[in-house]
């Protein structure tokens, strides 16, 4: 039966163009080591990237939560520590003023409470970025104002924050609070109130009224060294999340590589098939279109 012309030339053609195509998609994949091109290279492996790469997006995003967190708890935890000295020095100038004799003594007390009190407003409308630390979720208004006389002193604060302080997301199931709440940061304005009344009983040059402000002091110093302990247990478990979040990070990066990776040894062997193949393709097309040519002339 004689076959025409046309018929086995698109035949051959078509089959050609196959293992051409194969050819360069397996040189393709030798050159990048990878596999997957286009979704219809392996759908189903597509699917799972895509999956892992949304869940990798996801985890990027708590660990960017969690620096910032890390970040604000820190600052927490650094401004408590500042207010943490300046509780110490101020119950040394107590014990000091309750042995007072001299008005030189009391008088010099109490000019450096006024110094603490003003290192102490300062240290409590510690920003970090453009946002108070100290606030709540109040974070863009100054928490603490100063009431003063007319040379200037501190005469009360008051703490104009929020009771609560914003919550951040660290994992699919996990939130937690970073910042001071509000009782921590009414402590705070509690604590400078008790500096106004140290330095009050100082300039009065009473032993009896600086003996009575020492308990208070004291109360105000254990709230601080509590909550400085809750910080740094916070910053512990911030740092624990950030771990594990970057071994999923790395973990969703193993998963994507041996979904789209090429097997290079199994590749280049199929390349090398495939090259034979092709080579041996031509040779068999330019037989049969011979053939063709002279069947077609008889």
């Amino acid at each position: 039966m004689r076959i025409p012309t046309q018929s086995v030339s698109d035949g051959i053609t078509r089959q050609l163009a196959q293992l051409s195509s194969r050819q360069a998609k397996l040189q393709n994949q030798v050159a990048t080591g990878q596999r997957i091109f286009q979704p219809e290279d392996d759908p189903a492996a597509v699917g799972r990237v895509l999956t892992i790469q949304s869940e990798r997006s996801q985890v990027q995003q708590f660990a960017r939560n969690a620096d910032h967190a890390l970040q604000i708890s820190q600052a927490s935890f650094a401004g408590l520590q500042a207010v943490k000295r300046i509780s110490d020095r101020a119950g040394e100038l107590a014990t000091l003023g309750e042995g007072a004799i001299s008005p030189e003594s009391f008088h010099a007390y109490s000019t450096e409470i006024d110094q603490l009190l003003e290192q102490g407003l300062q240290q409590a409308n510690t920003k970090l970025g453009n946002d108070f630390i100290f606030a709540g979720t109040a974070a863009d208004a100054s928490p603490f104002t100063a009431t003063r006389n007319s040379s200037g002193k501190i005469t009360a604060l008051t703490y104009n924050g929020t009771a609560s302080s914003a919550p951040i997301q660290i994992s699919e199931t996990s939130t937690l609070t970073p910042g001071t709440g509000g009782a921590t940061n009414q402590n705070l304005a509690d604590f400078l109130n008790r500096l106004v009344s140290l330095r009050d009983a100082l300039q009065a040059g009473s032993t009896t009224a600086v003996a009575a402000v020492r308990s208070p002091l004291d109360d105000s110093e254990n709230k601080l060294i509590e909550v400085m302990g809750e910080t740094g247990a916070v910053q512990t478990r911030i740092e624990v999340a950030k771990d594990q979040l970057i071994s999923r990070f790395h973990d969703s990066e193993k998963l994507i590589s041996n979904e789209t990776d090429a097997d290079l040894p199994e590749t280049i062997v199929k390349l090398t098939q495939t090259q034979t193949a092709y080579q041996a393709a031509l040779q068999s097309a330019s037989s049969i279109m011979k053939l063709s040519l002279l069947d077609y002339l008889r």
